[in-house]
């Protein structure tokens, strides 16, 4: 998947008993932890990569039907 330019917000809560819970305001259900900020990013990457290939695997299922599509690339750029 390719996604130049393409700017989402990422959250970092710090939690009571340690850590720090993390989520991308933009997309539903991207979220995750971590021991220090850093490693709450890096699971933040991983779980955005996991949710957005999920998305598109669920998105073709629904294509296999018998309506007309049409399927094409948009770049996001600011």
């Amino acid at each position: 998947m390719e996604y130049n330019n393409l700017s989402l917000t990422a959250v970092f809560v710090e939690e009571p008993e340690g850590g720090y819970s993390a989520y991308i305001e933009e997309i539903k259900g991207v979220n995750t932890q971590g021991e220090t900020i850093e490693e709450a990013r890096e699971n933040l990457k991983e779980a955005l990569s996991m949710v957005l290939k999920a998305n598109k695997e669920l998105a073709e299922k629904n294509l296999r039907s018998n309506k007309k599509s049409i399927k094409e690339k948009m770049n996001l750029t600011a």
